[in-house]
């Protein structure tokens, strides 16, 4: 049985000033309402023509020269379990499902948002302000 391709993680800095020729048609819309720019990518397929990436539930087909391949493996996935570590005081601490992956450039460090309850967090979090649940 063949081994499963392991996960590369990377930026795509599209936006719409480069055209539209980099997404494929069917995710061209989805993807710029995504504003990808500053967002944590998961390679999961590619051939010659187009690389698959996943953001959260979903899936784009985009062309590889803008694909920004980063080394270093963020903390937390989309859909981990995570509960915060040091909430407010007297306040519960958030628990709930990575769903956006953020790159902050200057620091080359993930930041993550999390859905709790079905509603995103308005905070986002640093790795370290974070553990699985």
């Amino acid at each position: 049985m063949p081994r499963p391709k392991p996960v590369v993680h990377g930026l795509y800095g599209w936006t719409p000033a480069y055209g539209y020729s980099y997404i494929h048609p069917a995710n061209r819309r989805t993807f710029e309402w995504l504003e990808p720019v500053g967002k944590l990518f998961e390679k999961i397929d590619e051939d010659e023509e187009w690389l698959l990436l996943r953001y959260d539930e979903q899936q784009f087909k985009v062309r590889p020269e803008l694909f920004k391949e980063l080394y270093g493996k963020p903390a937390f996935s989309f859909g981990d379990a995570v509960q915060e570590v040091a909430p407010e005081p007297g306040r519960a601490p958030h628990r709930g499902l990575i769903s956006d992956v953020f790159w902050d450039e200057a620091t080359d460090r993930a930041r993550f948002q999390l859905v709790e309850r079905k509603r995103k967090v308005p905070r986002v979090f640093e790795a370290e302000e974070l553990r699985f649940a």
